[in-house]
């Protein structure tokens, strides 16, 4: 029972991050919004991103919450992980004269080095969650259908 429960707690703190990151952005729209149109992409991408994002967040977070769809769920996150991270090492390389931050909640108050070595540390999650899912998959063979 402990060996699942330790096995589940990657893929946990993944979908409380999805979740938190989405309910931080629909808790304050107007400020989401206001940081999204202050980043260095056209006004369309805002415009896009403002509903995309908090979209893509629940529906990570719902996937890896499905049987059916934890794998894939596991592997968008991971997507979207490496997105975030590489905009934030643009930022911190400063690639961008000035890049305002527009997470949510606790995030926000990150400066972009401790932003980067939170995001690293969530893509290390992620490949653990994924390690671990293939490695259970692999002792766990699925019956061949006949």
């Amino acid at each position: 029972m402990m060996r699942t429960f330790l096995k589940s707690l990657p893929a946990a703190a993944l979908v409380l991050l999805f979740t938190y990151a989405a309910g931080s952005k629909l808790a304050d729209t107007a400020a989401f919004r206001r940081e999204l149109y202050r980043q260095p992409f056209p006004p369309g991408a805002a415009d896009l991103l403002f509903y995309l994002l908090p979209a893509a967040e629940l529906i990570v977070a719902a996937m890896l919450l499905s049987r059916r769809a934890f794998l894939a769920g596991l592997k968008v996150s991971l997507v979207m992980l490496a997105l975030f991270t590489g905009y934030i090492l643009l930022a911190v390389l400063g690639f961008w004269e000035h890049v305002p931050c527009s997470c949510g909640g606790i995030i926000s108050h990150l400066t972009w080095g401790q932003h980067l070595v939170f995001n690293c540390c969530c893509l290390t999650l992620n490949l653990i969650a994924l390690y671990l899912h293939h490695k259970g998959e692999a002792g766990n063979p699925r019956p061949n259908p006949a």
